[in-house]
């Protein structure tokens, strides 16, 4: 639900030493498939490889683990480059950059994997696959606490990620007198809720699954807001890349590697 960090750190990331890792799922290989050709005729920014922009961390889609950046996304997206016989290589960038558009826009990446919510106002600067995943909005809280619903707010101080669609939800349904803290990332919102900065989390439902190990935090409701969750390339001259996208995502759940993929990170058993 990411409308998926700060702005400046998407300007600044071409100035950064940015980590270039390879994902899951056999991206190594550097052979071009014959559909692909290695991509040269897809418009890549680096022939031969299909280079990925996310906010990482944003668990369990996009993280680093063992020096690799891993992840529902990660695993996914290195299945496709894997797929269409190119390397991968992932770049961390900051999200508002990323849905806003610049980041694909300067030509930094191919294209946008970061939880990233499909909606219209995105769809003016992005162009998106079909959606590849379907989430909903939750609310997270220290366990114990009185807090039990969205109305229970009223007065406290609630942490969302900005640019989200889980900060527009947050702000068009919590009381007025509700405080609402945005944080750059995951990575700052849940810090200010286990120092007592913010009273409750509202985000995504996979990530604040992830906060709940252990007991200390419980999730005490859920939102259903019909999202579903695009890879994202820039809008103009992206045509061809984003058919053979659609076309690798479509032949993944055929073959049952998207099902082994999102069984790794969702299943219950």
């Amino acid at each position: 639900m990411r409308i998926h960090s700060t702005f400046t750190k998407a300007l600044a990331v071409s100035a950064v030493a940015l980590m270039s890792l390879t994902a899951c799922g056999g991206s190594d290989s550097g052979s071009a498939s014959s559909g692909s050709g290695g991509g040269d005729d897809l418009g890549l920014v680096q022939a031969g490889t299909l280079t990925v922009c996310s906010d990482i961390p944003y668990k369990p889609f996009e993280y680093e683990e063992g020096g690799k950046y891993t992840g529902f996304d990660m695993d996914l997206v290195g299945a496709i480059a894997d797929s269409m016989g190119l390397k991968l290589q992932v770049k961390d960038v900051g999200f508002d950059g990323l849905q806003s558009g610049v980041v694909l826009a300067s030509g930094q990446c191919d294209m946008g994997a970061s939880a990233m919510t499909i909606t219209p106002d995105r769809e003016k600067k992005l162009s998106f696959t079909e959606g590849y995943y379907d989430s909903e909005q939750s609310l997270l809280v220290p366990a114990g606490s009185d807090i039990k619903s969205i109305e229970d707010l009223a007065g406290k101080t609630v942490g969302v990620q900005q640019g989200t669609t889980g900060e527009k939800y947050t702000r068009e349904n919590v009381p007025s007198d509700t405080k609402v803290q945005s944080y750059p990332s995951d990575a700052e919102l849940f810090p200010a809720l286990q120092s007592k900065g913010v009273d409750a989390v509202l985000q995504d439902l996979p990530v604040n699954l992830e906060h709940t190990q252990g007991g200390k935090f419980e999730i005490v409701a859920k939102y259903k807001t019909d999202e579903k969750y695009g890879f994202a390339v820039k809008k103009e001259g992206t045509e061809a890349l984003l058919k053979e996208l659609d076309a690798k995502l479509a032949e993944l759940k055929d073959n049952g590697k998207y099902q082994e993929i999102y069984d790794k990170y969702f299943s219950t058993k």
